[in-house]
C-alpha cells in the first residue's frame, strides 16, 4: 500500500466511525501567502518567500494542516469526494495530505501541522543537530531539498551533501556546499551514513526512493499525519 492509499483508508475509517459520510464536511483548501506560512524571518533565502513554492492549507471542523507543494489552488469538496479523488498530480497530493493532517490533527492530536514561522527556522536547525548526534552520531549526511537555516548549520558539524529540484538551487554553491540535482539521489544516498529528506517528497511522489534508505528522517510539516500512520521517523520540533 502507498502513502496515499494508506492516506485514504485512514480517512475512511474516521469517516465511517464518526459518521461523516452521512453529512456535508467540507474540506476548505488554499495557498497561503509567504507571510501566513511562514511569518517574516530575517533570513530572506527559504523557498517559501522565492514564491516557486506555496503552502495549501486545508480546514476541516477548525483544525488545520498544510502540505508543501509548487502545484496549487483552491479547493472546496466534502470528505468523501477527497476519498474517491484520483490522485494524479502534486495539486492532488496536496490537498489530500493537507487534508489529512487537519483530520488526524482532530481525532488523533497529531501535532505540528502548521508550519512554524519567523525565527523558529534557526532555532530548528540548532536543534536539528543535537538530534542527528544524539541519535546517529557523527554521520555523512545526504539532505534532500534545500532547507537553508538546516544546511547551514548542518555544514558546520557533518559531511553534507544536498539535492534539490528547485534549477535556481542546482549547481549553486552555499554555505560552501554545492547543491546538487535529483538524479545525484541514488550516487548520494550510497555515500551517506543518513537521509533528511523533505516530507515534501510525498507531494511530488519521489518519496519512495527514499524509503530505501535506512536510517531515513523526514523533517517538516507536510509528512505530519503520514509519519505516525507509516511508522516513519519525523524531526519537527517547532511546527504549530
Amino acid at each position: 500500500m502507498d502513502a496515499y492509499d494508506m492516506a485514504k483508508e485512514y480517512l475512511k475509517k474516521v469517516a465511517h466511525s464518526h459518521r461523516l459520510f452521512e453529512e456535508r464536511v467540507s474540506i476548505k483548501a488554499r495557498p497561503l501567502s509567504s507571510e501566513e506560512a511562514i511569518g517574516n524571518p530575517e533570513d530572506r533565502d527559504y523557498p517559501l518567500l522565492k514564491g516557486k513554492e506555496r503552502m495549501m492549507q486545508a480546514e476541516f471542523k477548525g483544525f488545520w494542516g498544510q502540505a508543501f507543494t509548487d502545484m496549487y489552488g483552491n479547493y472546496e469538496g466534502s470528505l468523501s469526494e477527497i476519498i474517491s479523488m484520483d490522485i494524479t498530480n502534486n495539486f492532488r497530493r496536496a490537498i489530500l495530505i493537507s487534508t489529512l493532517n487537519a483530520v488526524m490533527r482532530c481525532y488523533d492530536s497529531v501535532t505540528g501541522t502548521v508550519h512554524c514561522k519567523d525565527q523558529d527556522p534557526p532555532r530548528c536547525a540548532q536543534e536539528l543537530i543535537n538530534y542527528i548526534k544524539g541519535h546517529f552520531g557523527k554521520v555523512k549526511i545526504a539532505m534532500v531539498g534545500f532547507q537553508p537555516r538546516m544546511a547551514e548549520a548542518l555544514s558546520k558539524h557533518f559531511e553534507l551533501k544536498v539535492m534539490d529540484l528547485d534549477g535556481d538551487n542546482i549547481d549553486q554553491e552555499t554555505f560552501g556546499i554545492k547543491i546538487e540535482e535529483p538524479d545525484k539521489a541514488a550516487e548520494n544516498l550510497k555515500w551517506a551514513d543518513l537521509a533528511l529528506v523533505t516530507g515534501t517528497t510525498f507531494v511530488n511522489d519521489t518519496y519512495s526512493e527514499f524509503l530505501l534508505k535506512n536510517p531515513v528522517v523526514f523533517y517538516g510539516v507536510t509528512v505530519a499525519g503520514l509519519a505516525p500512520l507509516a511508522g516513519l521517523e519525523r524531526f519537527c520540533p517547532y511546527g504549530r
